[in-house]
């Protein structure tokens, strides 16, 4: 059975939006193949833990639809499926690794470490251990029996050729000698990555490693630790690094990095995870819009390209649009009440909301356009106060109006502006700052017509 899983550490606020776009390959690789998504949480840096990050993270996957089979909120088989609930676990792997001499013992003092990396890189060397504890166990392990501190390294081969392949690089070639003796147990107990994927991956019997090629370097390291314990190798695929336009790594310096971030400004999961899945990937028949499930079923994990995709805003802002004008008018006018925590006059939603359908890209922009439907304008992006006049007409020409709807609306306003020989773009522009308080609006006769004659009026009059 294929088995895929993601592996993100409740270190952040949430889960990267890199991080979603690896969960959404493998969620899709899983039930291309009837298989199953597993989520396990790797919480082995206790020192960087953030309170609630699992929780967020977890919520957030199911937000956008990414459901998952197996994880520490479901349970499952395999579990636990929290890393710091299985250090026994690890410990036991880590001592078979010491009696296999495929791992040891070391007692070096940070500043031993230190001193060793300082000469090698004014040497131009690769900075690695030394395997200075290595010529010496039986003196290490009665340093460890009183009392100090000690960690577990890998025991790395001397020049040895390391390959494998990568369904998406094709086969990969590493020099063992370019491989540090990699700390698998650190002195707290706790293991690092590297031991505990390994034995995590093998006992929750994970068939597909897709992860992003940060880690392509460890996969010899691993493919080490996975022939020391006499297992069988899954399948790597290293996806690409997702990149901004300019070629820089995504960063929460620069950008808006957690996902839920795209939810709250009015994205829609569907359109998020289709811009997703374009990246580094095309759709057979050249499509950009396309449903989880067409994805699906014609995703192919080769068809990956290794070059880091941009990951442009602007593009995925479209590309909401496109999702949020192909809604049925019922489902938009949910989202936009549910979106604002059904705290807005859902009579209201239900009269402006075709006004604006077609000129949204994310449901945040409702009320940027229109807030002046729920509250008066309190201020204005142009100066009305020379245009009294002109307004003072405006009102009474309106008041006389006894059918209040767009088009007799437009018709009375036009007739206005012929008769005080006004150009129709400032005429109508002087209007529609003085309903809305903004320069950008929807269709400014509808939008009348839904604020009623009334309310016209007094916005009017409060400008006299």
């Amino acid at each position: 059975m294929v088995r895929t899983r993601i592996a993100p550490s409740p270190t952040g606020e949430d889960i990267h939006i890199g991080n979603l776009y690896t969960a959404l390959i493998n969620w899709a690789w899983a039930k291309k193949h009837k298989g199953k998504f597993i989520i396990r949480i790797e919480d082995t840096d206790q020192e960087r833990l953030v309170k609630g990050s699992e929780e967020k993270i977890l919520q957030t996957i199911k937000e956008y639809g990414l459901n998952y089979d197996e994880s520490t909120d479901i349970g499952g088989q395999y579990g636990s499926y929290r890393q710091s609930e299985r250090l026994s676990v690890y410990k036991k792997y880590a001592d078979e690794l010491i009696k296999k001499k495929a791992a040891y013992y070391c007692t070096c003092t940070k500043e031993r470490l230190a001193e060793l990396r300082a000469a090698q890189q004014k040497q131009k060397q690769i900075p690695k251990y030394d395997k200075h504890c290595l010529t010496k166990q039986k003196e290490v392990k009665e340093e460890i029996k009183k009392g100090k501190s000690y960690v577990v390294r890998l025991n790395v081969p001397n020049n040895r050729e390391i390959k494998f392949n990568d369904l998406i690089r094709g086969e990969i070639k590493i020099m063992s000698d370019n491989l540090d003796d990699q700390v698998l147990m650190k002195s707290d107990g706790f293991p690092t990555y590297h031991l505990a994927v390994v034995v995590d991956d093998y006992l929750m019997k994970i068939s597909h490693i897709i992860r992003a090629e940060e880690w392509l370097s460890s996969t010899p390291k691993h493919i080490l630790l996975f022939e020391a314990f006499g297992w069988d190798l899954p399948i790597f695929a290293h996806v690409p690094i997702l990149r901004n336009p300019d070629r820089s790594k995504l960063s929460k310096r620069k950008n808006p990095v957690w996902a839920s971030w795209y939810l709250k400004q009015g994205y829609l999961p569907e359109a998020v995870l289709n811009y997703l899945a374009l990246m580094g990937w095309s759709h057979p028949e050249q499509k950009e819009i396309f449903s989880l499930d067409e994805f699906v079923k014609v995703f192919d994990l080769k068809d990956i390209k290794s070059s880091g995709p941009a990951f442009d805003i602007v593009k995925l802002e479209w590309m909401n649009g496109q999702y949020i004008r192909k809604l049925p008018i019922s489902n938009f006018q949910l989202l936009i009440n549910n979106f604002y925590g059904n705290k807005l006059d859902r009579d209201l939603i239900a009269k402006t909301s075709s006004l604006v359908q077609e000129r949204m890209k994310k449901l945040s922009d409702y009320m940027f356009l229109c807030e002046f439907f729920f509250n008066k304008p309190e201020g204005y992006e142009i100066d009305l106060s020379g245009k009294k006049d002109l307004l003072k007409k405006m009102h009474e020409s309106l008041s006389k109006v006894v059918d209040w709807k767009a088009d007799e609306i437009g018709k009375t306003m036009q007739d206005l502006t012929k008769k005080e020989e006004v150009k129709a773009g400032e005429f109508f522009m002087i209007l529609r700052v003085a309903m809305a308080g903004k320069k950008i609006s929807p269709p400014l006769n509808d939008s009348m017509e839904i604020l009623g004659k009334e309310e016209c009026l007094t916005r009017l009059k409060k400008l006299l």
